[in-house]
């Protein structure tokens, strides 16, 4: 898919925007990001392999991308070593050594009786060109005691208000104490979220949502200026990067495989994995673009390394200096 260019007016001007109660901050910076987001589905599709082409194929992708950040979903804890030394080997790290964070969501069990990773952790990462602070890990409601799913943030160390984030949203919708588990989830990070914003934070969260754009349990994420014949009934305060395509407007391009069937609003495969950012701290474009790389080919002995595609964005944001 080729990268179609999209151009958002902001919604106010910078020097009346907002970044918290109360008025403006002067010294506001703008700051334009590259985001790079894939379930890499390292065990299930990779076996844990750390050579047999995923590794290269993401580090890559990254790399060619010239993105800022880059979050993975479902990743197991030598892959995301693998990682970090093939990020530094081709020189996509700009700045010191402490560029990446690691969340577990499973420690070496996939189930009682099926042992994910070898046994290794499993679970989320992100990756920073530039260094980053301490790592917020914080637990999301679970549906059993083997797997505690999480939502992964981490400041830059040089721009303490920008923050970079990855979760990941089971797929499941077990009612679990009066509520699907997966709004549970989706509602707890949304809180976390709220919480960094209120404290003068800028965000831009990148992850496996398990959850359609038009979905009602959605709404409350994305902005009523997204509303359309496509994704509609929204009251939140986001926008996802690729919200704009014409391909599907108000959802985006799929981020699953051609393997899946077409299904409404789109009659298109699923989308599934997005990358959010707060409405009010757009400050100029944004794009998104779900892309082949790494899911067919030769990447991974010549079939899919993931039944995810990765997902690019690029979006101008305010940041509190």
């Amino acid at each position: 898919m080729r990268m179609i260019a999209r151009l958002m007016v902001a919604v106010v001007t910078l020097g009346a925007t907002l970044l918290t109660g109360g008025s403006a901050h002067a010294a506001d910076s703008v700051k334009t990001y590259n985001v790079w987001q894939w379930n890499v589905s390292g065990w299930k599709m990779n076996g844990g392999s750390t050579t047999n082409g995923m590794v290269d194929a993401a580090a890559d992708s990254i790399r060619t991308r010239d993105s800022d950040f880059a979050a993975f979903n479902e990743l197991c804890w030598s892959q995301y070593q693998a990682l970090q030394k093939k990020l530094i080997e081709n020189g996509w790290v700009s700045e010191g050594t402490s560029f990446a964070r690691f969340a577990a969501i499973r420690n070496g069990e996939e189930s009682d009786d099926d042992p994910a990773c070898n046994e290794e952790p499993f679970g989320i990462a992100i990756f920073s060109r530039r260094d980053l602070g301490t790592a917020e890990k914080y637990d999301l409601p679970k549906y059993t005691q083997n797997v505690v799913y999480k939502l992964l943030c981490a400041p830059l160390v040089g721009l303490q208000h920008m923050r970079f984030c990855t979760t990941h949203i089971t797929s499941k919708d077990s009612n679990i104490n009066g509520s699907p588990i997966n709004e549970q989830q989706l509602n707890a990070v949304q809180e976390h979220l709220e919480d960094l914003y209120n404290a003068g934070n800028t965000v831009i969260i990148a992850g496996d949502f398990n959850a359609r754009p038009h979905l009602q349990r959605l709404n409350d994420w994305y902005s009523p200026t997204v509303n359309g014949p496509n994704n509609h009934n929204n009251t939140g305060a986001y926008r996802e990067l690729d919200d704009l395509d014409p391909r599907c407007p108000g959802v985006g391009e799929p981020t699953t495989l051609d393997t899946l069937p077409v299904e409404k609003p789109c009659n298109d495969r699923p989308k599934i994995d997005m990358i959010f950012v707060r409405e009010s701290l757009i400050a100029g474009a944004y794009s998104g673009d779900a892309l082949g790389e790494g899911t067919g080919g030769t990447a991974c002995g010549g079939g899919p390394c993931s039944d995810h595609r990765v997902l690019i964005g690029t979006v101008t944001v305010r940041v509190k200096v």
